[in-house]
Parts: structure tokens; C-alpha cells; sequence
């Protein structure tokens, strides 16, 4: 895998730092994941293709050993607020001087300067402070958050991902590692881009939730089925526009024209009778091997059913059988192959992983009996 030989450290948080650390692992990175001792269960939902190490970093002898875990790896992966890891010896001032190479990679909320850097927040916050929440929702009604997507998993975990395989492949030409500040503001301001470069295009002149692209369009809109389900719509381009109408069995010469905005509240009363008419099987008949732009919307029960994603094998289930996305993009030659596996328990890899880094039985027993670190015993399932 593309991955292979990089040994990441992960120091155990919520979904950001998480997603990040599955996905280095799921193309090929050894990701070590360390928890805090004395918790019974691990809130990382993320936790495919990991190990976990519990160490309590509350004690000297516990945040030595993630020194020299830290000392021994390629990449570590820190979500803390700014100052948590100083304070405990570990920043990258310290780390760096011993180990030059390392990829040090900070994934907060709001960066590690600024007024706001040790302020507590959440991806709604972040994705308000980056100026796209201001941009979501529906016309006459409040901005509204698209889960917690945008901010915690595409402006952080990918885009944090995302610089350590660039900080990596800089280290392959210069040896030299560096601090990553991932910000998940600048990121998700970063994901949205186009709004911004787009604006001299006129594409946002009018008010949120009446342009084109922001539910303002009947034409890029979301519709319901006679049964209760959806249909999705992104017919822009006039020739796409013309089998839209031709799927819905309108004629052209009788509606007002595509791009007459004062018109689009008549053709979206149009749109939504049309689409009432008929269940969602039945219009993803009418519409599929069209340019309609026309899709269903697909349920979690329903994705893996359907024939394009069957046909990639775009879902995967492990050995739980539990079901969740493969991982993209699919490389060619060294394609990602995500663990099947069951997450690993709290401390589970605990004693192996120190070996792996050179401690000795005798320092392991040592460091679980004083309460440094944590070994968990898992019973197999027979």
C-alpha cells in the first residue's frame, strides 16, 4: 500500500483526529492509537486498521513512554488544545530537536495562533467562523449545518491527512520532518473555495437559498417521490435541462424560461407535482441511461444495493458486518486495503506495541504495575 513503513501516532480524540488517523491506515500506515488509562470504552468510531496503546499521561514514567514511542515513529497525529502537549514536555520544539524527522501534526478547531486558538468549540462553530455557514440553508430561514461534515472531517481530518502525506513526501527529498497546523476553520474555508472565486460570476448575488447552486435552482433541488422518498435534481446545463423536461413529460414551449429567477417558484410547483406522481423506483427508471442529471437518494440500507456501487464494490463490510464506505481514491497499482478487523479495545496492543519500540517484559510489567500504562486482556470469540 501507498503507505506502507509509516509509523503514526495518534493521540486518541474525537472525530477529526480519528478519521485522519483511518485514513492513514486504511493506505497502508501503522497507526498507533494511545488512550487514556483507566477508560473502559473508546469513543473513536474510527478506529479500522489501529492498535491502542494506553498510557497514562498524567505520570512522568507514562509520558516518557510516549516520548519514545513519539521518537521511534514518522508521523504524530495531536488533536489537544493548544498548550496541552507543552506543558507535558512534548512539543515540537522538544520532539523535533530529538527527532528531526518527524511529522508533527497539529488538528484543531481553530489553529495553534489567534485570538480564539484555546477557545473550546465544535464544527458548527467552525464552520460559522470560516464564513461558509452564512452560506447554507434555505431561502427566508436560518443558516443551517450540514452535520458535522464540512469542518470536522473536510476541513480537518482530510485536509490534516492531506498534510502529512505532503510533509512526508517533502521529508523524502530533505530529510527534515515539520509542524503541521491544521486548522479546521482554514480548512473548511479552504473546502469552500469556490464560493468565493466564483463570486465575480455572479453565482452568489442573490440572498441565501435563492442562487443557483443553494436550493435556490428548481433545477438543482431535491423532490419528493409518491412514496415518500426523494429524487435528486442537478440539470444545469441546458442540454441536461431538456431531458429533465423530457423525463417529466413537460413541454418546453409551455414553461417560462430556465433562467428566469422571477419564474422559479412556478416551475418548482411544476417540479414537485410532476415528480408526486410517480415512486422513486419508478422515476430512476424513467431517468436511468438519461443526461438528465436525475438520481435517486439513496438510503444507508439502500447503497450497497444499488448496481453502480455493487458493481465497484464501493461499500465494504467487516468482520462484524458492519457496513461502511471503501476508501477513495482507488490507486491503481497500491490500492488502500482497509482492515476487516474488530476496532481494537482500549490497551489492547499495549504490550506489543512496546515491544515492537524496544521495552523489555520486565519494564512493561513494571510500567503496569506502577499504573503508567494499561494492558488489556481480550477474550477471544470462538
Amino acid at each position: 500500500m501507498a503507505l506502507a513503513g509509516v509509523r503514526v501516532i495518534e493521540l486518541a480524540g474525537l472525530a477529526p483526529a480519528p478519521f485522519c488517523g483511518m485514513i492513514l491506515a486504511d493506505f497502508g500506515a501503522k497507526v498507533i492509537r494511545v488512550d487514556r488509562t483507566k477508560v473502559s470504552t473508546s469513543v473513536d468510531t474510527m478506529g479500522r486498521g489501529k492498535k491502542s496503546v494506553a498510557i497514562n499521561l498524567k505520570t512522568s514514567e507514562g509520558v516518557a513512554v510516549l516520548r519514545r514511542l513519539c521518537l521511534g515513529s514518522d508521523v504524530l497525529l495531536e488533536p489537544y488544545r493548544k498548550g496541552v502537549m507543552e506543558k507535558l514536555g512534548l512539543g515540537p520544539q522538544e520532539l523535533l530537536k530529538e527527532n528531526p524527522g518527524l511529522i508533527y501534526a497539529r488538528l484543531t478547531g481553530y489553529g495553534q495562533g489567534g485570538a480564539l486558538s484555546t477557545a473550546a468549540g465544535h464544527d458548527i462553530n467552525y464552520l460559522a467562523m470560516s464564513g461558509l455557514l452564512s452560506r447554507l440553508g434555505r431561502s427566508g430561514e436560518k443558516p443551517y449545518a450540514p452535520l458535522n461534515l464540512l469542518a470536522d472531517f473536510a476541513g480537518g481530518g482530510l485536509t490534516c491527512a492531506l498534510g502529512v502525506v505532503l510533509a512526508l513526501l517533502e521529508r523524502a527529498r530533505t530529510g527534515k520532518g515539520q509542524v503541521i497546523d491544521a486548522s479546521m476553520v482554514e480548512g473548511a474555508a479552504y473546502v469552500g473555495s469556490f464560493l468565493w472565486k466564483s463570486g465575480r460570476i455572479g453565482l452568489w448575488d442573490r440572498p441565501r437559498g435563492q442562487n443557483m447552486l443553494d436550493s435556490g435552482a428548481p433545477f438543482y433541488d431535491t423532490y419528493q417521490t409518491s412514496d415518500r422518498k426523494y429524487m435528486a435534481v442537478g440539470a444545469i446545463e441546458p442540454q441536461f435541462y431538456r431531458q429533465l423536461l423530457e423525463g417529466l413529460e413537460l413541454d418546453v414551449g409551455k414553461l417560462p424560461p430556465q433562467m428566469s429567477f422571477e419564474d422559479w417558484p412556478e416551475l418548482r410547483r411544476v417540479f414537485t407535482e410532476r415528480f408526486a406522481s410517480k415512486s422513486q423506483a419508478e422515476w430512476s427508471e424513467v431517468f436511468n441511461g438519461t443526461d438528465a442529471c436525475v438520481t435517486p437518494v439513496l438510503t444507508f440500507h439502500q447503497v450497497s444495493s444499488h448496481p453502480h456501487n455493487q458493481e465497484r464494490a464501493s461499500f465494504i463490510r467487516d468482520a462484524s458486518g458492519d457496513e461502511s464506505p471503501r476508501p477513495a481514491p482507488v490507486l491503481s497499482r497500491t490500492p488502500a486495503e482497509p482492515s476487516l478487523a474488530p476496532d481494537p479495545v482500549i490497551g489492547q496492543n499495549t504490550a506489543e506495541v512496546l515491544r515492537e519500540y524496544g521495552f523489555t517484559s520486565a519494564e512493561i510489567d513494571g510500567m503496569q504495575a506502577s499504573g503508567a500504562v494499561e494492558v488489556a486482556l481480550v477474550r477471544a470469540k470462538l
